[in-house]
């Protein structure tokens, strides 16, 4: 049985959905999205049909994306139908490409809601099967890691699968906080060696004078204060992995013995003769361009190819805020399991923040907010007011249009609308084809306004017939 929500104030609704979905599905109406919000919090629902005038209201401070966002915290896996009358067709579309799943126009009707909500359930259906089948792969623990909306994201996980049950070595490369000492991680725990031991290094933290024996350890007597045998990380990490986390920064003689392991599986102990097998994985993580410093004679080209054997990019941030949602939630849940709160959702305002914002930390900066603000926070929902005002802060350096300051003010804003005017004209026209009276209705005039204009800019309709 399917769980529909519905979000309007029109009361004559009611019975038109109710018509619409017999004893097929539970229907809850509200008339808020906030109302709607808090309904999710208590039963989930698979399916929501929003009214526009509503997503308006409720997004005149953060925009449609934020909203929406708002209901996929809650309920990731939602379909939104948009109800919107002819007037406001153009941002029912808006909020289509934003992500809801359909619109349908007032007057609604009973078939049409049959229809829409019929597609959209198998389509959920054929999704959550995809994702079971994919799933299977994964260990419950990545499951969180895993899942995304971002295409490159995508293809990462895909590359993850494919290599992990490999001997091959991996090079992830990304900026800093992009998830990499994680992915290393998932990429152990679904190998032949999950089993043994993964030993995580940051080889910048180690100063480069114990570098080689924190690596490879060292004999009794082998410099000043080796007073016994110490193992380093490749024989504790025997049969099963070892991550080297900036690896950019090791130094040129622990590039040698870390070339040596790769070529020949073997390495010595600092200050020792005896070669000791090197039965370990190697994944690699860097945060700078490898083959750059290999250009510049800092970092050897033979040991950058032996590492680069199946290199893995993860994209910052910025680059996939589609799943910012998903980690916002995450990070809730994360915080809720250890803290005596019960917080279960963001403001839609600070959701357009963070889409807004361009993320230098990446991941982790958006961790360290999220906890710093779950520390403020004394409601359920976590406010702007808990987060640092630069987030919503208006860049500065906002793009500026050129003008001519020999025009009074009144001259150039008649010519700015001019332009404007123009080329709306021209792409109106050009969508319709030429067609007159659709071109009008699109616009909102009437179509002898429209020949009107069309005359004033020197435009005729067969300019844009077939084009």
């Amino acid at each position: 049985m399917q769980n529909i929500l519905v979000i309007s104030r029109d009361k004559d609704i009611t019975a038109i959905f109710e018509e619409s979905c017999a004893e097929e599905c539970r229907l809850v109406f509200v008339s808020s999205v906030d109302e709607g919000i808090d309904s999710l919090k208590s039963k989930r629902s698979e399916l929501v049909f929003l009214d526009m005038d509503i997503l308006s209201d409720a997004a005149r401070s953060s925009g449609y994306k934020a909203v929406l966002q708002s209901f996929w915290l809650i309920a990731p896996s939602l379909e939104i139908v948009i109800m919107t009358s002819r007037k406001m067709l153009r941002e029912a579309v808006q909020a289509v490409k934003l992500g809801a799943g359909d619109y349908i126009t007032y007057p609604i009707l009973a078939d049409e809601i049959r229809l829409v909500a019929a597609s959209l359930h198998q389509s959920q259906k054929v999704q959550s099967e995809l994702d079971y089948l994919r799933d299977q792969f994964w260990d419950q623990e990545s499951l969180d890691v895993v899942r995304t909306k971002c295409p490159a994201m995508k293809k990462v996980f895909a590359d993850v699968r494919s290599v992990s049950p490999t001997r091959s070595t991996v090079l992830l490369t990304g900026e800093t906080g992009t998830g990499k000492g994680v992915l290393a991680k998932v990429i152990h725990k679904h190998s032949n060696r999950k089993n043994s031991q993964f030993i995580s290094v940051h080889c910048g933290a180690i100063p480069d004078t114990l570098l080689e024996s924190e690596l490879f350890g060292h004999e009794k007597g082998a410099f000043t204060g080796a007073i016994k045998r110490k193992l380093g990380k490749f024989e504790i990490a025997q049969g099963g992995t070892i991550f080297l986390d900036e690896i950019a920064t090791i130094t040129p003689s622990a590039q040698i013995k870390l070339l040596q392991v790769l070529q020949d599986g073997v390495f010595q102990r600092v200050g020792g003769e005896e070669d000791i097998q090197a039965n370990v994985r190697i994944i690699a993580a860097t945060n700078v361009d490898l083959k750059k410093l290999c250009d510049e004679h800092v970092f050897r080209s033979d040991l950058y190819y032996r590492l680069n054997v199946f290199p893995l990019e993860l994209p910052p941030l910025r680059q996939r805020k589609e799943d910012i949602p998903r980690l916002v939630e995450f990070f809730i849940d994360q915080l809720n399991r250890f803290h005596s709160k019960e917080i279960y959702a963001i403001h839609p305002q600070v959701t357009q923040a963070f889409l807004n914002y361009s993320w230098p930390g990446n991941i982790r900066e958006l961790e360290n907010i999220m906890e710093r603000a779950y520390i403020l926070e004394r409601s359920t929902m976590m406010m702007p007011e808990s987060f640092p005002a630069e987030l919503f802060t208006v860049p500065d350096s906002l793009p500026r249009m050129p003008m001519d300051t020999n025009r009074t003010l009144a001259e150039a804003r008649r010519h700015a609308v001019e332009e404007v005017e123009l080329c709306y004209l021209k792409e109106i026209l050009d969508a319709n084809q030429g067609r007159i009276k659709k071109s009008a209705e699109a616009a909102g005039i009437t179509s002898r306004q429209l020949h009107k204009l069309m005359t004033k800019y020197g435009l005729r309709k067969e300019e844009f017939k077939q084009r």
